[in-house]
């Protein structure tokens, strides 16, 4: 014999949505427009509803339909279920708007500073209804953060893939040198070759680096300059170091606004001309808000109305 818990289980929703229009209409018909189902569909509905539960629900006249006392001892509890069902259906979509309105951006503290403001500023203005995120760190913590879903997307020089990540390539950079200049603002660009750069005092990231690595591959004299040179971590100190006259320094084009800002000699590098990929990467197998096509197509835009970036 089956255990009427059991029975109980098997009710779907639908079949109590039936059973409480019949209730409010008064009629199989009424009910039927009512859920945007046919009388019959109805009618197989509530069958089901009176077999799973083994107790009639409505007696039926030609002219009328009347709960019978089982279907008056359901009519409370249906309508609570589907009140409760409803209500869950609204706490379910309000997480999810909730959690697709903020998007979390993890990035290197170069692409933070250099880069992100203003895109993030752009993209705030066309899309007030998202909440914008930022967390900097080192290549490594960004990669975590979007591994760990502490972060919706990673944004660096991801050169080499990584378990678990899709990259994105979504920009390049060219490879500029940076000098010592006059100590004021300029915006004049001029072009050198990598050669011109032989014997000259540099200062440099870690050979660890994979902007670094891609530097050496084009730099002359790598071994010499390697014992030499001095490093910095953070490309915004080498750019401090070559302001105070210590060196010269070769950086990707996004940071050209902030290296004008310091009055340094830009020079873009030819023979060959280098570009530096940017990455973005996500999660593999999370589900790509909406939210993140349009920042990655905001960040598109604005890299190619920058003309001196790209």
């Amino acid at each position: 014999m089956v255990n009427s818990s059991v029975k109980l289980i098997n009710i779907g929703s639908r079949q109590l949505q039936a059973f409480l229009e019949i209730c409010r209409c008064g009629s199989f018909a009424a009910a039927a427009e009512r859920i945007h189902l046919s009388p019959s569909g109805v009618s197989m509905l509530v069958k089901e509803l009176e077999r799973q539960l083994g107790v009639r629900l409505f007696e039926r006249t030609t002219r009328a339909v009347a709960l019978t006392d089982a279907g008056r001892l359901l009519q409370p509890y249906a309508e609570r279920v589907v009140m409760e069902l409803r209500q869950l259906g609204v706490a379910l979509q309000g997480s999810t708007l909730a959690s697709r309105s903020t998007l979390t951006i993890a990035a290197t503290p170069v692409i933070a500073t250099c880069l992100l403001p203003k895109v993030v500023a752009e993209f705030a203005r066309k899309h007030p209804e998202v909440r914008i995120q930022v967390m900097d760190g080192s290549l490594d913590s960004v990669r975590q953060a979007v591994l760990e879903g502490h972060a919706n997307m990673g944004m660096a020089f991801f050169v080499k893939p990584a378990a678990g990540l899709l990259r994105e390539s979504v920009c390049r950079f060219r490879l500029m040198s940076i000098s010592p200049g006059e100590r004021r603002r300029s915006t004049h660009i001029q072009n050198r070759t990598w050669k011109s750069l032989d014997g000259l005092p540099m200062i440099a990231l870690p050979i660890s680096n994979p902007i670094q690595a891609l530097i050496d591959k084009h730099l002359p004299s790598v071994k010499a300059s390697q014992e030499e040179r001095a490093e910095m971590n953070f490309l915004g100190t080498m750019i401090a170091m070559v302001e105070a006259g210590l060196g010269n320094a070769v950086v990707p084009s996004f940071m050209m606004e902030e290296c004008q800002q310091h009055g340094l000699n830009i020079a873009m590098l030819t023979e060959p001309a280098v570009h530096l990929n940017m990455y973005v990467a996500l999660r593999r197998g999370a589900d790509r808000q909406l939210a993140e096509t349009h920042f990655i197509e905001a960040l598109k835009m604005h890299i190619a109305m920058s003309d001196d970036l790209a």
